[in-house]
């Protein structure tokens, strides 16, 4: 079921939602911006999502429609933790 997509391919097939996403590409080691990805889970909320992320390392949240959602920034700063630790 999972697919690769570009991020505003994302965007436009899964708007105003949270999605768990695996094998991220990123534009740069640190910048946030996502290239492409792999997309795992559409149907969770944030919390289930974080949840999730301490059983697969490598799942990556993000909020589709940032303005939409306060706590975007927190899950950039977890993935930000993992990669500075």
């Amino acid at each position: 079921m999972a697919e690769r997509l570009t991020w505003n391919e994302i965007k436009e097939k899964y708007p105003h939602q949270w999605v768990g996403m695996t094998d991220v590409e990123w534009k740069a080691p640190d910048n946030p911006n996502i290239i492409t990805a792999v997309v795992k889970y559409t149907d969770k909320d944030m919390n289930e999502l974080l949840r999730l992320k301490l059983k697969e390392p490598d799942l990556y949240s993000l909020y589709t429609t940032p303005d939409d959602e306060p706590f975007v920034g927190f899950a950039l700063a977890v993935r930000n933790a993992k990669h500075n630790s």
